[in-house]
């Protein structure tokens, strides 16, 4: 049995999300198994590294599939390239140990959100920005994206209603950098709540043009109440960057 891992690129723009949702063909899982289920003659499941949003996207999501055809992977990645839909590439295939999991395994993920910060929006990015015209002071983001690092209780910062697996969570970094009119957010971490990048970044926005304290971060670790946060900004913005595994996990 052959275990291979894929690194995927996606626009989600006109899907559901990742996750396989029963019969529908809407989601980037379902389109990818179907796919691989026709290329090797066996229904085919794949293991990715996590959900992504309904019209969020990746440049970096990894799954892996278990299989016991003889494709060689250059062939795989052709066949894969020339009947998924444009809007979704399998970037790179690589045949990993049998233990591999590309959940369980993943160490860290980075993800970006991308801001257009201007009166005037722009026709290209409507898909893959978030428009915010009001001005935003990149002083007070900072100083609220070092209060979010580290390790909390971001259950104040998830749509999770109740969760009996623990919610703490390690920020590594966060980073805002300003190209023109678009603002680049990236976060690194070793895991992410449900809408959890989504709800951070409304906050910080919200204390960027000044209608929160860069303090209320500390109020809302303290309460845990997801309505003490900013709001949930639009899934276009969204990008998986990259899955980070141990180098052990690979060998």
């Amino acid at each position: 049995m052959r275990n291979i891992k894929m690194t995927i690129e996606y626009d989600g723009g006109r899907y559901l999300g990742w996750q396989r949702l029963g019969d529908s063909d809407k989601t980037i899982q379902g389109k990818i198994e179907n796919i691989l289920s026709v290329m090797t003659g066996t229904k085919i499941e794949i293991i990715g590294s996590g959900r992504t949003d309904a019209g969020a996207h990746a440049k970096g999501q990894v799954a892996n599939f278990k299989t016991t055809s003889n494709m060689d992977l250059a062939e795989m990645q052709d066949y894969l390239i020339r009947y998924l839909p444009r809007d979704i590439v399998v970037k790179e295939l690589e045949e990993v140990p049998e233990r591999f999991h590309a959940r369980y395994h993943a160490a860290a993920k980075k993800y970006s959100y991308h801001v257009w910060n201007a009166a005037v929006p722009s026709a290209f990015g409507y898909h893959y920005s978030y428009l915010y015209p009001g001005h935003l002071d990149v002083d007070r983001m900072n100083e609220a994206c070092s209060k979010l690092v580290g390790t909390h209780d971001f259950i104040g910062f998830s749509s999770l209603k109740k969760s009996k697996k623990s919610t703490v969570r390690t920020i590594n970094e966060i980073t805002i950098q300003r190209e023109g009119n678009l603002l680049h957010f990236a976060f690194v971490g070793e895991g992410f709540l449900y809408n959890m990048v989504r709800i951070m970044m409304g906050t910080i926005l919200e204390i960027g043009a000044g209608t929160m304290e860069p303090d209320y971060i500390d109020a809302i670790f303290e309460s845990g109440i997801r309505s003490d946060a900013g709001m949930t900004v639009p899934s276009q913005g969204l990008f998986l960057d990259e899955v980070y595994y141990k180098s052990s996990e690979m060998r």
